[in-house]
C-alpha cells in the first residue's frame, strides 16, 4: 500500500493536476454559491426547527448556524466529487500514459452512468449525515466517522471511473481494488484542511488508478 500512496502523493502536487484542481475548485465554488443563494432561508428554517428541541434559544441560533456553515461546506465537497467524476477522464489517461505505458484506455465512463453513481452516493452521504451529524461531536470517534462518511461520497463512482477507462463492462465487476475503502478515508482527510479539501476526489481517483493498475502488472 505504502508505494502506491507514495505515488499518489507525488501526481497529486503535480502541475498537470494542479491545473486540472484549479479549474475544478472554480466550477464547484460557483454551483455551491449559486445553490446557497436559492436555499439559503428555507433551509436555515429546517434547520431551526430541527433543533427546536433544545431548551435555550441562544443555543438554537448558533447550533443552526454551526450546522448551515457544515452544510455549506459538505455541498461543496458533494458539488467537487461529482465534478471531478464527470470531467477527470483526460487527467487519468495522462497519468496511465505516464506510469503505464503499457495498459492504455480500452474504454470511457459513460456520463449517464458516472453522474448516477455520483448522485446516488451523493444522497447516500447528505442522508446519513443529516441523520446522524451528532456523532461529529464525539471526541475521535467523529473524526473517524466523518472520514468513513466522505469516503461513502467518492468510493462507487471513483471505482467506475477508474476501471471503466481500462476494463470492460464485464471485467469491471470482477475487479477488486485493493483496500479500496482505505483509500478512499485517506483521501477524505483532505477535507479536514481548509483550502486542502480541493485535493480529496482527485486523490481518491489517483490512488484508484495505481491500486488497479498496480495489481495488473503483478
Amino acid at each position: 500500500m505504502s508505494p502506491i500512496l507514495l505515488l499518489g502523493l507525488r501526481d497529486i502536487f503535480s502541475g498537470l493536476v494542479l491545473r486540472f484542481l484549479l479549474k475544478m475548485t472554480l466550477i464547484s465554488a460557483t454551483i455551491t454559491a449559486g445553490v446557497i443563494w436559492l436555499v439559503h432561508k428555507p433551509l436555515m428554517g429546517v434547520i431551526q426547527n430541527y433543533l427546536a428541541f433544545i431548551p435555550w434559544e441562544f443555543a438554537q441560533t448558533t447550533g443552526a448556524s454551526v450546522v448551515s456553515v457544515v452544510l455549506a461546506y459538505m455541498l461543496f465537497i458533494l458539488t467537487l466529487s461529482v465534478v471531478t467524476s464527470l470531467m477527470s477522464e483526460p487527467l487519468l489517461i495522462a497519468l496511465a500514459k505516464k506510469h503505464y505505458p503499457e495498459y492504455p484506455a480500452k474504454g470511457s465512463p459513460t456520463l449517464r452512468t458516472s453522474l448516477a453513481l455520483s448522485l446516488k452516493s451523493g444522497l447516500l452521504f447528505l442522508g446519513t449525515f443529516l441523520l446522524t451529524f451528532p456523532l461529529m461531536f464525539i471526541p475521535l470517534v467523529g473524526a473517524v466517522y466523518m472520514l468513513w462518511l466522505w469516503s461513502l461520497l467518492i468510493k462507487k463512482p471513483t471505482h467506475y471511473d477508474v476501471t471503466a477507462l481500462f476494463f470492460t463492462p464485464k471485467e469491471q465487476k470482477e475487479r477488486h481494488i485493493p483496500h479500496e475503502t482505505l483509500f478512499a478515508m485517506i483521501a477524505s482527510g483532505f477535507n479536514y484542511i481548509p483550502l486542502l479539501n480541493i485535493f480529496a476526489p482527485v486523490f481518491a481517483q489517483i490512488l484508484y488508478l495505481h491500486a488497479v493498475l498496480k495489481k495488473e502488472e503483478k
